[in-house]
Order: structure tokens, then sequence, then C-alpha cells
């Protein structure tokens, strides 16, 4: 009798077992990321929603978000992007890690005051520690009366009354970038052109080219790390902290308002993922590709091995801080590229296959004649 309860007691316990995470292996969780930033095959969509499908666009170098849609865009042309930004479908902003990307509207909208209210706080933080007794507040409301249109920020300061702003004469844009984001503003489409400097863009204030303040709180955060996930996912709270360039801490309320599947990696960290988005094959042909500079697929992730080898890392992200522009094999990052007299120029950090070769000089062709 003793043995037959032991025996059923026995069988019952994987029904009380907590449920183990499916473990993803790199491969998987390459095509999971391919599929997501629509690098296995070009999709057929507008602009506004291939960028909310990528999660955003790096814009640091302004042709890089031309090159990024292009690589994953049936039939993408120049003027679709430029259209989007004139009609305020897209705006370019300093969001994630203080840094300048292209967002939907609709997610500039929903979300951008998370990192209005954290950019302030590090400014002001180090603005304590020099001599700036002015009361930035006032300031920033001066400059609000002025950027109801799209101004640089000559005209800006000069109607400040103010060419220079000097702080120690050692770090006068940290007044600057304090009163740009005191008074919300972004980028006018101006920024958004296509051309080989980065300067000579204008600023207008969000709330009067959106018509009204993006939003900040619980709700906001959500948003953000829903629109993570489902572009880079399956992810860590510490992927999603190298994303976002928020601290986990800040992270984990909105993380536990969301509804998750999770899942494993092959080193045991626990990963995050939205549910009923893409899971491919891993054995998916993953056809070759281009990425411009600071392209998001090599950003998303504390832990790029799932694009990016280690051996490979210091020849892509160089120590200033710069990302190459770089060529996929596989589904992997296998070299950089440049473009020399019209034409791209492959780089591999290892020898290639001769089809392999191939397929990317014919894919390097028509990325030159979308650069000429």
């Amino acid at each position: 009798m003793g043995a037959r309860r032991a025996r059923r007691s026995r069988s019952r316990a994987p029904e009380n077992a907590p449920a183990v995470d499916r473990v993803l292996t790199v491969r998987e969780l390459n095509r999971a990321l391919l599929a997501r930033q629509l690098l296995l095959r070009r999709a057929r969509l507008g602009v506004p929603r291939a960028i909310e499908r990528l999660g955003a666009l790096q814009a640091q170098w302004p042709p890089s978000p031309y090159v990024a849609l292009w690589s994953r865009l049936d039939g993408f042309r120049r003027e679709q992007l430029m259209r989007a930004a004139e009609s305020r479908r897209v705006v370019k902003a300093t969001l994630m890690r203080t840094t300048l990307h292209l967002v939907s509207a609709d997610d500039y909208l929903a979300y951008a005051g998370v990192f209005l209210r954290r950019r302030i706080a590090q400014i002001e933080a180090q603005l304590a520690k020099h001599s700036f007794d002015e009361d930035a507040d006032e300031v920033a409301r001066q400059l609000a009366v002025h950027v109801d249109e799209p101004r640089s920020r000559p005209e800006l300061l000069d109607l400040l009354g103010r060419p220079r702003l000097v702080v120690d004469d050692r770090m006068p844009w940290l007044v600057w970038h304090l009163l740009t984001a005191k008074a919300g503003l972004v980028h006018a489409p101006s920024s958004v052109v296509w051309r080989k400097h980065t300067s000579g863009g204008k600023h207008v204030s969000g709330a009067s080219w959106l018509g009204r303040p993006p939003a900040d709180g619980p709700a906001a955060a959500a948003r953000l790390l829903t629109r993570y996930l489902a572009a880079f996912g399956p992810a860590s709270r510490s992927d999603a902290a190298q994303w976002t360039g928020l601290p986990v801490s800040e992270l984990e309320g909105a993380l536990g308002s969301l509804t998750l599947r999770t899942f494993r990696d092959e080193q045991g960290r626990r990963l995050l993922d939205v549910p009923r988005a893409p899971l491919p094959d891993p054995t998916t042909e993953a056809p070759p590709r281009f990425l411009p500079m600071w392209d998001s697929a090599l950003l998303a992730h504390a832990d790029r091995a799932r694009i990016l080898c280690e051996d490979y890392r210091k020849l892509v992200i160089r120590n200033n801080g710069d990302v190459q522009p770089t060529f996929l094999v596989d589904g992997f990052v296998a070299g950089t590229w440049s473009l020399e007299d019209d034409r791209v120029v492959l780089a591999p950090f290892a020898p290639l296959r001769r089809d392999v070769r191939r397929a990317l000089e014919a894919e390097g062709r028509a990325l030159a004649r979308f650069h000429a």
C-alpha cells in the first residue's frame, strides 16, 4: 500500500512542478532577431509602420536610416522617408541612450517623456558641479516662445540674446541640452535629409509640431518595453537596459505590468518576450544584408552574440563608440563595408566562399546604386 501511494505521488509531481523555460540557442535567437528586424526578407510596409516594427532607427549619421530601410523594405526610395518626416508621421529626437533616433510620431508621443525626464535629471546633476546660477526653467520658457516653427541653434541662441552659453568655459553644450530637454525640442525635417555631414539641422517644439507633449509614467514605459521586445526579443532585463539606456530598476515596474512569455538562453539567463512574436526555425535561410553605421540590430543587447561574435566586436565597435557599417553572412556579422568611388568595397573578417562573395557583390552593387 505504501509503495503504491509513493508511486502515485511521484506520477503526480510533474503536474505540480513549475514550468521549465524553453532554452533558445544562439542561432534561434539570431533568426528571431533577423525576422523582427526585417532582415530575412524585405517587407512591403510604409515608413512609419516599418520604423515601429524596427523599434527605432539610429540617426546620428544622416544616411544611416536610409540604408537601414533600404536593406529591409522592398522598393524603398529616399523620398519616402523625407515625406514621412515632412508630414509629421516620423520624428527625429534624442531618445534611447541619449542618442538621435527616428521613431514614429505615435511612438514619440507614447513614451518620449520617459527620456526627457531622465535626461533633465542627469544634466541638472552635472550642472550642479559647475557655476551655473541662472534659472534654467525661465530660460527654457523664453526658448519655447521661439520654437513654434523650425529654427537653427544659432538662430535660437541669438533670439535668447546669448550667442554663446558658457559653463566654466568647458561644457557649454550642457546648458543647451538642458534647455532643449526642458523645452521639449525635436529635430525638424531638415535634419532628416540625406547628407554627408551632421550640422545644419533645425529644431522645433515637439508639442507644437505633433500637437501635444509626449507621455511619461508607467504606461509610457510599458509601451517602450513592448516596442523593444517586439523588435529585438526575446531579451533579458539587461538587454532592455542596454537599448533604452535606462537602469533595470527603472524598468521593473513596467515589465511587471506586461503579459510576457519567458525563455532561457544557453547561459541560463532569463529572456522575456511578447506573446506570438516570431521565432523562426534556426535553419531558415538568411540572405546577405548590409547594415549602416550604428545599426540598432548591433546595439540592442548587452550580449551581442546573437548577431556579432565577441571575436569581431572590437573590429566593429570602436573605442570612441563608432559602430562600423557591416554586412551579414548567414545572419551574422562577417565584415565591414565602405563606399569608394561609387562602389561598395567589402572587408571580410574571414575568407568568403565564392558563392557568398558573389551574392554579397550583387547586393553591394544594388546598394551602390541606391547610394548614388
